[in-house]
């Protein structure tokens, strides 16, 4: 293990491993730094540590070496946490985190950086024995701190920024946020440009992504559902994101549609295919909204409690809304916030036409290579 104070040159770097577990938002803002490091340095070996959930963002299912399939990491590793939570002392919890405690091992890293800044990301990053473990110097979970060799204060306020400043200060250079390119799954795109297909509208499609990690983040689903019935009047076709066809809040925002918008139930990997083809993404402040800026595609964010400065929608044309700028809170409230309730389906419908002039015509049947 490293001391402390070892700094490195980036010429004696040649494998790294970054731990950024989950969830959604969270792994793909630590992917534009890197990326950078990809543009950087394209030889070496890049590994990522990633719950199984979120592993479609970073290599299609038949991935096995970097590809259009799997076009920013070499190796992906899977770290099962939420299951290993619910029964941590189970046969099969011990199994797997040996295993994957063997499998790190054997990386032989030079550099292992904690974007997460947990405590059980952090316990990931030190059993790879890597020659140097950096984290960042106030982390989400402060006992994490103790754990990294190298500790990096990071100033910057977007948490995009803050991951090129982590990063980069573990591998001795300086780092800018760059282009994401998420893997084709061609699986999906195909199966997802079928579906499209078969809904068709003349003006586009628009995706709604209704919920939200905690309660005081989630607009009413009343409040979506109106604004899906303006959108199909102007002749777009408004599709719910949903886990599945009986989607509880999705089909309640098709209600308050009036049997306007279409729940459209996909995995991870359809999710991607699909915001591909997207006119516009309208989403708070939760996973597909910031799926939606990696992809280059415009969205109306809706921001409650979290702050757009820290967490908006990085890297895309965008119109954030949200009232009361100066609040700022992370507790998991179940009832929505107050500032979130003062933006009106008027303003986001107006916030839509805004992005989709001149928007119009995306072809649902074309498979992104």
């Amino acid at each position: 293990m490293a001391t402390r104070d070892q700094q490195w040159s980036s010429a004696e770097i040649r494998r790294m491993l970054i731990v950024r577990i989950g969830a959604m938002g969270d792994v793909l803002h630590a992917m534009p730094a890197v990326a950078a490091m990809r543009a950087a340095h394209p030889d070496w070996s890049i590994e990522w540590v990633v719950e199984p959930r979120w592993s479609p963002l970073l290599k299609a299912a038949d991935a096995t070496n970097r590809s259009a399939a799997m076009p920013l990491v070499d190796k992906v590793h899977l770290a099962a946490t939420r299951e290993w939570k619910k029964s941590p002392l189970s046969a099969k919890a011990l199994r797997d985190i040996a295993s994957l405690r063997h499998e790190l091992r054997g990386g032989g890293f030079d550099v292992c950086v904690d974007m997460q800044g947990s405590i059980r990301s952090a316990v990931i990053g030190r059993m790879t024995g890597a020659r140097t473990f950096a984290g960042p110097a106030h982390p989400w979970e402060a006992p994490a701190r103790w754990l990294y060799a190298n500790k990096v204060s990071v100033s910057s306020a977007h948490v995009v920024e803050q991951g090129c400043e982590l990063l980069g200060a573990a591998i001795g250079e300086a780092l800018h946020p760059a282009k994401v390119t998420l893997p084709v799954d061609m699986h999906a795109e195909e199966l997802c440009a079928s579906r499209l297909r078969q809904l068709d509208k003349e003006a586009g499609f628009v995706l709604i992504a209704a919920g939200a990690g905690w309660g005081a983040k989630q607009w009413p689903a009343e409040r979506f559902g109106a604004v899906a019935a303006e959108l199909d009047r102007a002749g777009y076709r408004v599709l719910i994101n949903a886990y599945s066809q009986e989607d509880t809040l999705a089909n309640e925002v098709v209600l308050a549609s009036g049997g306007r918008a279409v729940v459209f139930p996909c995995d991870m990997a359809e999710l991607i295919a699909a915001t591909r083809r997207m006119a516009l993404v309208i989403a708070g402040d939760t996973g597909p909204l910031h799926l939606a800026a990696a992809l280059e595609r415009p969205v109306v964010a809706l921001f409650g409690p979290t702050d757009p400065k820290r967490n908006g929608p990085y890297g895309t044309e965008a119109r954030v809304l949200r009232h009361g700028a100066e609040r700022r809170d992370h507790r998991r409230l179940h009832e929505p916030e107050t500032g979130l309730l003062e933006i009106t389906v008027d303003e986001v419908v107006g916030a839509a036409f805004d992005l989709l002039q001149g928007r119009t015509g995306v072809d649902a049947g074309k498979v992104v290579k």
